[in-house]
C-alpha cells in the first residue's frame, strides 16, 4: 500500500485493483440491503443481481460462495462456554454438525488459486430444534466499517471512473489495512489449515441473565503451511475440494472453537476494526470433521447458513452487517431453490 509518509487519499492504484477483486468477490455476502440507502433504496434483489459474474449466475447455485464442498462431523461442547451463553449446544456434550467448506466467489469457473478468500458454513444442531447458523471467512477483519461504506466500496470497484477506487481508499484508510493483509498474508493449499472468523458482533446472554458482546473463531489443530501463490496456481482448478476429500481419508480434521469477550470501548459495530490481543478468550468446544461429500448430493446443500439463525443465548449486537447478510442470504437462497432443475443431485443421492 503507500507508503508511511504518503497520507491515505495517494494510495498506490496497483494495490487498489487488487483490493477491487477481492471485495468483489466477498462483498456480496455482506453487501447492505436493509434500504437504509435510500433516496436510492438498495434492495436484495438489486444486491444479488449486482454481483453476477460477466456471464450470468450459475442457476441452481448459491450466488455468493458459490464453490464449496460439505462436511458432516459434530461439535463437542467442553462446558466453559455455558458461562456466556445459555445456548444449549454450550453444555458438554456433542451435538451433529453440517458445514460447507467455500471460496468467496461468484464465479464457478473460478480457478481455486486465484480466490484469495476462504469461507466455512456451519450449522450446529441441538436437541429440542435449536440450532446455530454461523458463515465465516479467514480474513481477520472486514475491509471497510459501515455498510454504507460497503456499498461505496462495490460502487468504485466497478466503476470504469480511472479515480474511483483511490479516491473512495482516500476516504476510507480502513480499506488499507484490509490490502495489506490480502497482499502479505499466507496461502495456504488446504481448508483444514485455515482459521475461520465471524468478524461480526453477537450478544451472549447467559442463564442468569449476563450479557456480554463477542466474536469468535475457529482455529485448526492443522498446522498451516505457506505455499507462494505461483505454486498453488499450478494446482487444479478445484485443488482445494480434491485436497480436503482426500485428507479426510486419513482421519477427521479439528477446529477449536474460541469465544473472543469485548470490553468497554471495543468497536463492536464495526468489524474492519480487531479487538486487542488481550482481550479475554474462552475455549468452549471442538468441532470435528468426520466426512466429506459433493455439494450436489450433500447434507449443505439446501441450507441457508443465515447468520442470524440463532438459538437461545444468542442475538444480534450493535453490528448492522448480520442483518444486511441475512436479506442477500434469502434473495439467494429463493432463487437457487427455483433454479433447482438446473443444479440436480446426481443419480446416488440427495434430491433437491
Amino acid at each position: 500500500m503507500s507508503s508511511p509518509n504518503q497520507p491515505p487519499a495517494r494510495v498506490a492504484l496497483g494495490p487498489l485493483i487488487f483490493i477491487a477483486l477481492v471485495v468483489a468477490a466477498i462483498a456480496a455476502a455482506f453487501a447492505y440491503t436493509a434500504g437504509w440507502l435510500s433516496p436510492q433504496r438498495l434492495t436484495p434483489n438489486k444486491v444479488v443481481a449486482a454481483f453476477a459474474p460477466p456471464g450470468g449466475p450459475a442457476l441452481g447455485h448459491r450466488r455468493n460462495h458459490v464453490k464449496g464442498i460439505c462436511f458432516t462431523g459434530f461439535f463437542e461442547a467442553n462446558g466453559a462456554g455455558s458461562g456466556l451463553s445459555e445456548a444449549p449446544m454450550f453444555r458438554t456434550g456433542q451435538y451433529p454438525a453440517i458445514g460447507r467448506f467455500n471460496l468467496a466467489t461468484s464465479d464457478i469457473k473460478a480457478a481455486d488459486a486465484t480466490v484469495r478468500i476462504r469461507g466455512m458454513a456451519l450449522q450446529i444442531a441441538a436437541p429440542g430444534g435449536q440450532v446455530w447458523r454461523t458463515a465465516m471467512i479467514d480474513s481477520p477483519f472486514f475491509p471497510v466499517s459501515t455498510p454504507r461504506a460497503l456499498y461505496g466500496l462495490v460502487v468504485a470497484s466497478g466503476s470504469k471512473e480511472p479515480d474511483a477506487m483511490k479516491t473512495f481508499a482516500g476516504a476510507h484508510p480502513e480499506l488499507g489495512h484490509f490490502g495489506a493483509w490480502a497482499q502479505s498474508a499466507p496461502w495456504t493449499g488446504s481448508y483444514a489449515e485455515e482459521p475461520y472468523n465471524s468478524l461480526n458482533s453477537f450478544v451472549f446472554t447467559s442463564a442468569t441473565g449476563a450479557t456480554s458482546v463477542v466474536r469468535w473463531s475457529f482455529l485448526p489443530a492443522t498446522q498451516p503451511v505457506a505455499i507462494p501463490p505461483d505454486e498453488l496456481a499450478k494446482q487444479p482448478p478445484d485443488f482445494l475440494e480434491q485436497e480436503i476429500t482426500q485428507r479426510i481419508k486419513s482421519g477427521p480434521l479439528h477446529w477449536t472453537l474460541v469465544i473472543h469477550v469485548a470490553e468497554s470501548g471495543d468497536k463492536t459495530s464495526d468489524p474492519s476494526q480487531e479487538w486487542p490481543q488481550n482481550r479475554r478468550a474462552v475455549e468452549v468446544g471442538k468441532l470435528t470433521v468426520q466426512d466429506i461429500e459433493p455439494e450436489a448430493n450433500g447434507p449443505c446443500r439446501d441450507i441457508n447458513f443465515d447468520p442470524t439463525v440463532l438459538p437461545t443465548g444468542m442475538g444480534t449486537s450493535d453490528d448492522p452487517f448480520p442483518a444486511a447478510r441475512s436479506s442477500a442470504y434469502r434473495r439467494s437462497y429463493d432463487l437457487r431453490t427455483a433454479e433447482a432443475a438446473d443444479y440436480p443431485a446426481t443419480a446416488s443421492g440427495a434430491t433437491p
